[in-house]
């Protein structure tokens, strides 16, 4: 595949637009925003100006016109057409990449996972969180010991806000967890494990939004020997402390996108201590003289833009994937796993559709 990449971009909203479009422009090197489509006119003529490339009010013409000579299709449709639409550009002979939510079910992720084989066509998924500098500090901080036997992972993605557009209705595959959620649940499974099907409990409701999609959302996951997540994606809290709390065997880890903190003590410097079953002397409390060392960690300068950090790893591996054949850093039977928690949280929460 010669270089730079072939872009066609569906939708030109907040994702397509604002994210995609704004990002792809600025490496040209890589990629070239080649068309676009949606069915607003009024966006479709902006991006002619914006970008000087071709602009269709229907996908489907776009992915039948060969002139285009389109690599990659991103989809930012709405999110109940995620899954159609990705398997429509693959049917064409076309790599894709979704937004998130990818499906809405497991179901059709592996629908989805099977169009890509018989057509031969890369699928991948947005899921630029899995390169946030946080994320991978935290995952550092984990993985070398230093905590001990990790125990439970909180995770908080929460906020205020009282919103009313789709993304607050269930017939657009909307809410809280399927909107927001699948950048912090990625990120949680990474440390349950991404080769096991955890235990699942959820609480799901409707506080502050409009519609009727769940703005409320409390996620517990449990599998034998590995850590317990508590994952919240909530609009109903002014105070968030902490988008990471890490209990360990050894020490503790609590921090935000931009500053983590980490106190744990050395189990070789720590003084020996027995069980005492009889009444301590005096009567008196437990002593334990432990020295614990605390680190600190705050983000780069080159990664403070959050977002531009993320997806320029991101789209670093995909255009890897697509030019030498490398593979993804996040498979779409990866996601499988994430779509089928999201899933289960549904089917525990069956709330009332009250808009068509």
């Amino acid at each position: 595949m010669s270089s730079p990449i072939r872009i066609g971009i569906i939708g030109q909203g907040r994702s397509g637009r604002n994210i995609h479009a704004e990002f792809l422009k600025n490496i040209p090197e890589k990629f070239t925003i080649a068309a676009v489509s949606d069915f607003l006119e009024d966006r479709c003529e902006r991006a002619r100006k914006e970008y000087g490339c071709a602009a269709f009010q229907d996908y489907k013409e776009m992915l039948a016109d060969k002139s285009l000579a389109l690599d990659l299709v991103v989809n930012a449709s709405f999110s109940h057409q995620h899954a159609p639409i990705s398997a429509d550009v693959m049917n064409a002979g076309i790599n894709v990449l979704s937004e998130k939510p990818f499906a809405k079910t497991a179901e059709e992720v592996k629908e989805l996972i099977g169009v890509s084989k018989r057509t031969g066509k890369l699928l991948a998924v947005f899921q630029q969180s899995r390169f946030a500098p946080y994320y991978r500090q935290v995952q550092k901080v984990v993985n070398s010991g230093v905590l001990g036997e990790i125990r439970l992972v909180k995770i908080a993605f929460n906020g205020f806000a009282r919103r009313y557009d789709w993304q607050t209705l269930q017939a657009y595959n909307a809410g809280g967890l399927y909107n927001t959620g699948p950048h912090p649940l990625d990120q949680a499974l990474g440390f349950i494990g991404r080769d096991i099907t955890p235990n699942v409990w959820c609480k799901m409701d409707t506080v502050c939004t409009l519609g009727d999609a769940e703005d409320f959302c409390k996620l517990l996951l449990s599998y034998p020997g590995r850590p317990t997540i508590d994952l919240e994606v909530c609009s109903n809290t002014n105070f968030s402390p902490y988008t990471y709390l890490i209990y360990g065997t050894y020490g503790s880890l609590m921090g935000s996108m931009s500053h983590i903190d980490w106190k744990y003590y050395v189990p070789e410097e720590a003084p020996p201590i027995k069980l005492i079953k009889e009444p301590l002397p005096g009567p008196s409390y437990c002593s334990d003289k432990l020295v614990f060392h605390e680190e600190h960690w705050d983000v780069p300068d080159e990664d403070k833009d959050l977002f531009n950090s993320m997806a320029a790893r991101f789209y670093n591996n995909l255009y890897d994937a697509l030019t030498t054949g490398a593979a993804l850093a996040i498979p779409p039977e990866q996601v499988l796993q994430q779509i089928a928690v999201i899933e289960e949280c549904h089917r525990q929460n069956p709330l009332p559709v009250k808009f068509q």
